[in-house]
């Protein structure tokens, strides 16, 4: 099952056949994109989705499509969550905990991405406390409601190679600040916390991975120029191996199948504490020049256990 999808495999693809009737999906950041598209195929297989997004309003506008297409009993219900501050994100936990309704998966899809610097509204890096962060206090606050067997999927992305986090300077009070630099911390952070999730939860069959969805042109690329986005392409198909497929944009649908293919379809022994690409397992590369692969510094076990321990020193909440 794990060699049968690729690349350009599809939502839909991954999911032929497949009957979510009776699960209920936790997916955040359905109002544009991949979480809109996460949803509808959940829904569109019977899956009861629970969509989070920051602004209400937008969201409903945008999973129209999710509840038209939802299928054998799905559907989907939205709940409020700012992951830019950890007073929403808490209020959010609260309200699900509140409800006691367990999960069978938690997709952590929302994220920004290259934006210029700021703070949250709790004063920590935008990149880093939005990505990693909010997400960090809402997964662990709802870890309980996570079925045994259940599965955490955190959005990566292949940006984790530009660069290891900083557990001595996160919030760049002391570092030259990059857009990129920034987004590479927060996305080694998504699957370091994966990777420590995975080994505290794992003993109940829970299982944690992290996914990179691939190149797409979505509302997360806002902040990206034309030239910035032209140069990066360039260069990614100047340091590839001789003979590889030039680069090329995934549609939404093609992009979302990872996350779907490692939250329902993969054995998860095969996902758990790994990171997923293309529909498969990533390999170990540490050639800064290839785009392909996984950094080995964002599955180090004990570099895990240490971003953990920093993240909460920073929210001041131990789990």
């Amino acid at each position: 099952m794990t060699g049968t999808f690729g690349a350009t495999s599809t939502t839909d693809e991954v999911l032929a056949g497949v009957d979510l009737s009776g699960k209920r999906i936790l997916v955040t950041g359905v109002s544009a994109g991949l979480g809109v598209e996460t949803a509808r195929t959940l829904a569109a297989h019977g899956a009861h989705v629970v969509g989070a997004a920051r602004d209400l309003a937008k969201a409903e506008r945008a999973t129209e499509v999710v509840r038209a297409d939802a299928a054998h009993g799905g559907a989907l219900e939205l709940v409020e969550l700012d992951l830019a501050s950890l007073a929403s994100v808490r209020a959010c936990a609260d309200s699900l905990l509140a409800a006691a309704k367990p999960f069978d998966v938690i997709i952590a899809n929302a994220g920004v991405m290259a934006c210029p610097k700021g703070t949250t509204s709790d004063g920590f890096e935008t990149q880093f406390g939005t990505n990693h962060l909010g997400h960090f206090v809402l997964v662990n606050r709802i870890a309980s409601l996570l079925k045994d067997g259940g599965r955490l999927v955190n959005l990566s992305s292949s940006g984790h190679r530009f660069s290891d986090v900083d557990l001595e300077d996160p919030n760049f009070e002391h570092t030259p600040y990059t857009e990129f630099g920034a987004y590479g911390r927060s996305k080694t952070a998504n699957v370091l916390f994966a990777v420590e999730f995975d080994r505290r939860h794992k003993g109940r069959g829970v299982r944690a991975t992290a996914v990179h969805p691939g190149g797409i042109q979505t509302e997360l690329g806002r902040y990206m120029t034309a030239e910035v986005r032209d140069a990066m392409i360039k260069s990614i198909n100047e340091n590839q191996l001789q003979g590889a497929a030039a680069f090329t944009w995934k549609t939404i649908p093609q992009g979302a199948a990872t996350s779907v293919w490692a939250g329902i379809v993969a054995p998860a022994d095969a996902v758990g504490a790994h990171f997923c690409e293309d529909c498969h397992v990533a390999e170990i590369i540490n050639d800064p020049g290839l785009r392909a692969g996984v950094r080995a510094y964002a599955l180090d076990g004990e570099h895990a256990k240490a971003l953990w321990a920093k993240s909460e020193s920073m929210v001041g909440e131990t789990f």
